[in-house]
């Protein structure tokens, strides 16, 4: 089927937006936070390749401008389909996923007619009150940067190509199935055949579970899945050469704080976008989001005097960003002050799990576990305390504590499973520099090229 949208409809016709009852002010709020999460992504290659050794550099960015180029591709010819299909069909359960491949080759999911006259048109059918081509968008966005996150516990040592193979077996197999799990009406979600509902009984008349999980902007689908894959490998694919010998130091701060401020700035896109609206939940997510990175950098930062005597830019930077991945599933569900809590608490603990990988031996080279993973699973598992109408601390009970440690763990397992078979596929096509190019420098090794010429 041809898309055919007219360039112009009579003044009784519906909306150049799609179906009557799409919002043009809330349709293009969407659209600019949509950019702000693909910007998103040229933000986190200048933070980790600020953090990167000199020789390294551009492979690191170059993990980033990669995904963007391989999930994007996969994305549109059957991401949105394995993800959400179920939003359109009214399938509830973790086989959704295979309701509809391939569905935007014919936009068949996503079309409507209407009459206009003599003509018939083909308009794309609505999510909430956005066009649904608009929801794609913006969801790939979030598809890209997952993916990218997991490049920092890799860097220096995977050889570029299987990072790609790797990248899109991955977003394929782990973050399209949990997208479906917890925003497709699947096994993560408040739908009928979920965990909550079977927990906590299944309400016909909302339509939901009595007792629904929150993860407004993705702390399972991103940050604990883009963390729990990092772990896996980081522990499989080996140390760096002379790690816990040498001192890898950052090799340009301002680039780590420049990828900060992009990440921050583009994070409002992230989890403002997500209320898919411009209203007061948006004002209210916004000045959320804003609270809980400032306190986590604070945090941060007070751990780092206490510790190690002086708080750092470096430490400022990544306490912003344990921040935002803290309040990301929360941000829809607390009040200000809560914020305030939940990324204070975001701060210290990510400050802290950053040591932990020369106590237990792995090389998570940028700290994506730290970071992502602890600042994800507090994120995710603080909402029952915090969450205003049905947090533990405000009087609502346990039982929005249990149903979000129920999907955190179930997040953490199947992306550990998933991953680990993935990257024993990947594995024999050989994924690790030589030790030579990695003495070197992967950026001459995999690219031919240097950040710096110094002649």
């Amino acid at each position: 089927m041809v898309l055919a949208l007219p360039t112009a409809l009579p003044d009784d016709a519906f909306a150049p937006f799609g179906p009557d009852g799409l919002s043009a002010g809330d349709t293009a709020w969407v659209l600019t936070a949509a950019a702000l999460v693909l910007f998103m992504t040229p933000g986190l290659a200048f933070f980790y390749g600020g953090l990167s050794r000199q020789k390294s550099v551009l492979n690191m960015m170059m993990m980033s401008f990669g995904s963007i180029g391989t999930v994007s591709v996969i994305y549109v010819l059957w991401g949105y389909s394995m993800s959400f299909s179920s939003a359109h069909t009214g399938e509830s359960d973790i086989l959704g996923i295979f309701d509809n491949p391939f569905s935007l080759f014919g936009v068949s999911q996503l079309l409507e007619t209407k009459e206009v006259g003599e003509d018939t048109l083909y308009v794309l059918g609505g999510f909430g009150t956005v066009p649904a081509i608009v929801w794609v968008g913006f969801q790939l966005t979030f598809a890209v940067i997952t993916v990218a996150l997991i490049s920092g516990a890799v860097a220096e040592r995977m050889k570029f190509g299987t990072w790609l193979l790797f990248g899109g077996i991955w977003v394929t197999l782990v973050y399209f199935p949990l997208a479906h799990m917890v925003w497709g009406g699947g096994l993560l979600s408040g739908a009928e055949n979920s965990f909550a509902s079977w927990i906590f009984g299944y309400d016909e008349e909302a339509g939901l579970a009595k007792v629904a999980p929150i993860d407004f902007a993705g702390g399972t689908v991103v940050h604990i899945n883009a963390g729990m894959a990092a772990l896996v490998l980081a522990l499989l694919l080996g140390k760096r050469k002379g790690f816990g010998k040498i001192a890898y130091r950052p090799h340009n701060v301002p680039f780590v704080l420049l990828g900060a401020s992009i990440l921050w700035f583009g994070w409002f896109g992230f989890n403002v976008g997500s209320e898919g609206a411009a209203d007061t939940i948006a004002g209210q997510v916004w000045v959320n989001t804003t609270a809980a990175t400032a306190a986590a950098m604070l945090g941060w930062l007070i751990v780092e005097r206490i510790r190690d005597g002086k708080p750092t830019s470096v430490g400022a930077a990544s306490g912003v960003v344990a921040g935002l991945v803290a309040i990301t599933p929360a941000c829809g569900a607390l009040s200000p002050v809560g914020s305030l809590i939940l990324g204070a608490i975001a701060g210290v603990l990510s400050a802290l799990a950053i040591s932990l990988k020369y106590k237990l031996g792995y090389d998570d080279s940028l700290d994506v576990v730290g970071v992502h993973l602890v600042a994800g699973l507090w994120g995710t598992v603080g909402i029952g305390l915090l969450a205003t109408e049905t947090g533990l601390f405000y009087g609502g009970g346990f039982q929005q504590l249990v149903i979000q440690a129920v999907i955190a763990v179930v997040a953490v397992a199947f992306t550990g499973i998933m991953t680990v078979i993935i990257a024993f596929i990947v594995k024999p096509l050989g994924w690790r520099v030589s030790e030579e190019d990695e003495e070197t420098g992967i950026d001459e090794a995999e690219h031919a090229e240097t950040a710096y010429e110094f002649a």
